[in-house]
């Protein structure tokens, strides 16, 4: 498989490699680079808070890194050591806080929500990067306790060293996320006092968007009726990865729930793809993933588009500075 001859058999190459899943289809593409590149009434005491959690772009590293394996915990330590390590996303002293996605009462097998492996990894490698708290938390759709429970998701992070901080009410503020279409909205505060945030969703089917992925994971730091933002749900979406840019973002498609999500709830939906998407462009990281999994692109997910024309990222995910491993 040859991932350099052009563009377009870069892109090929790539969808090929996600859609077959497993471990023994990236034999060929070991170590090899890709080189180019519901609006509320705003109130009047609503807070301004602009997040970005980015770090500086390097150009000697990739952009993405595709790892493949059968040990999630091991495939995010190597995913991150692709990126430049975790002395590149977490100093000594950060407040950390881990977004998975734990909307659902669901069990790991469901793939309704984030592996607990992945969640417990990433916690552990910013504790040992001397970060000072590590936060993992989400607004769940269901009841915030059962969800967090059942997926696994609350034991492995406390396992891991890590806080789980539960959606109460007491804990949101009103923030103005300056928006195109998000003005005043309830925003969990945890993600307005981070130092760094990272963004750890789960690749699988929408039947509104057709695909949920990392920008739509952001629709977990808000309260209120949420349902209200599907009306204009592009826009909302890229109003959303506009207020909060990730320091880091990783796909969790060891499990993909192709088909009835975002709820899902039967086995028979699921994929085994062992597969992990990280890196720190989350347009081109959605891009990628939307396409191989559902041969989705921007003329469906308009936010994709959107999210490029404000400059969140590269639509074109072959044009990425890629790594590619099997474990």
């Amino acid at each position: 498989m040859d991932l350099e001859a052009t563009p377009a058999g870069r892109r090929e190459a790539m969808i090929r490699l996600l859609r077959l899943g497993g471990v023994a289809t990236t034999a060929a593409a070991l170590g090899v680079w890709l080189n180019g590149r519901g609006r509320r009434p705003a109130a009047p005491a609503a807070a301004t808070v602009r997040t970005n959690f980015q770090v500086p772009a390097e150009a000697a590293l990739p952009e993405m890194a595709v790892i493949q394996g059968d040990d999630p915990a091991r495939m995010v330590r190597r995913a991150i050591q692709e990126l430049g390590g975790i002395g590149r996303f977490i100093s000594r002293g950060d407040v950390v806080v881990i977004k998975p996605n734990v909307a659902w009462d669901r069990t790991i097998e469901q793939a309704a929500n984030t592996n607990p492996l992945v969640v417990a990894e990433v916690s552990r490698l910013c504790l040992e990067a001397g970060a000072r708290r590590a936060i993992v938390t989400d607004v769940s759709i269901n009841d915030p306790r059962s969800c967090f429970a059942r997926s696994g998701i609350a034991a492995a992070a406390r396992a891991a060293g890590a806080e789980v901080v539960l959606p109460e009410e007491r804990l949101f503020r009103e923030v103005d996320l300056r928006g195109q279409v998000l003005n005043s909205w309830p925003v969990l505060e945890p993600f307005l006092n981070a130092d760094k945030l990272i963004n750890i969703p789960i690749a699988k089917h929408h039947s509104l968007t057709g695909a949920t992925l990392g920008m739509k994971n952001w629709y977990g730091i808000l309260g209120g009726r949420r349902q209200r933002l599907h009306q204009q749900i592009h826009e909302s979406l890229v109003d959303l990865a506009d207020f909060m840019r990730p320091t880091l973002t990783l796909i969790d498609a060891f499990r993909v729930l192709l088909r009835n999500g975002p709820g899902g709830g039967n086995p028979a939906d699921v994929a085994l793809k062992k597969t992990l998407i990280a890196g720190t462009d989350p347009v081109a990281l959605d891009a990628y993933a939307a396409k191989a999994y559902w041969d989705l692109d921007w003329h469906t997910l308009r936010y994709l588009k959107l999210a490029s024309e404000r400059q969140l990222g590269t639509l074109s995910f072959e044009t990425a500075r890629t790594r590619f491993v099997t474990l």
